[in-house]
């Protein structure tokens, strides 16, 4: 983990966070993960005309897609500066037997990217990241189309994810030292 990772997640963890500084933060560790998970993404070369002269330029090969889960995915989808479809999954886990639940799935009949971004910016037990990987599996993705950004997990979260989809990708900038509300920190919504 970067020093940067390492100062921002300092940041989030702190009680006396703003909501705007909370945002901000997730902002720049999501744009962290974005570089680590396209670095090695195949790409196109193509020949472009600068103001001066002709230069060759890169562009992303795959075609991708990013699925924030909503509501506190939402904070991580403006910092991956792709020029990418975003595919909104709602769920939610439910207080007695704490199983998610879906309610709102924004995915196409069919899907017209290669690959898939999963953003969940808080992974506890694991179970609203798998639920969200079965619906994209389900969608037609394949597993090691998938990449899963986190910006915090429990470990026992991440082990049950990884028991579940051995070959996905995940990144994540740190791991949970307290559990802390993520889309309420993001959205001021925190009751007092």
């Amino acid at each position: 983990m970067s020093l940067n990772s390492r100062h921002e997640l300092s940041k989030l963890r702190q009680s006396e966070t703003t909501s705007k500084d909370f945002r901000e933060g997730i902002h720049r560790l999501a744009f962290i993960l974005a570089i680590e998970s396209t670095r090695r993404l195949e790409t196109v070369t193509y020949t472009g005309q600068s103001p001066i002269s002709e230069f060759e330029g890169h562009t992303i090969k795959p075609r991708i897609g990013l699925t924030p889960i909503l509501r506190a995915g939402l904070g991580m989808t403006d910092a991956l500066v792709l020029e990418a479809p975003v595919y909104h999954l709602g769920l939610f886990r439910e207080k007695v037997t704490l199983q998610p639940v879906e309610y709102y799935s924004k995915l196409p009949s069919e899907p017209s990217v290669d690959s898939i971004f999963l953003l969940d910016p808080l992974i506890a037990t694991g179970g609203t990241a798998c639920a969200a990987m079965s619906m994209l599996v389900d969608w037609g993705i394949p597993v090691k189309n998938i990449k899963l950004l986190c910006v915090l997990a429990s470990r026992e979260g991440l082990a049950h994810v990884q028991a579940e989809y051995p070959e996905l990708e995940v990144r994540c900038s740190g791991f949970l030292v307290n559990v802390f509300s993520d889309g309420d920190r993001l959205f001021n919504t925190t009751k007092p």
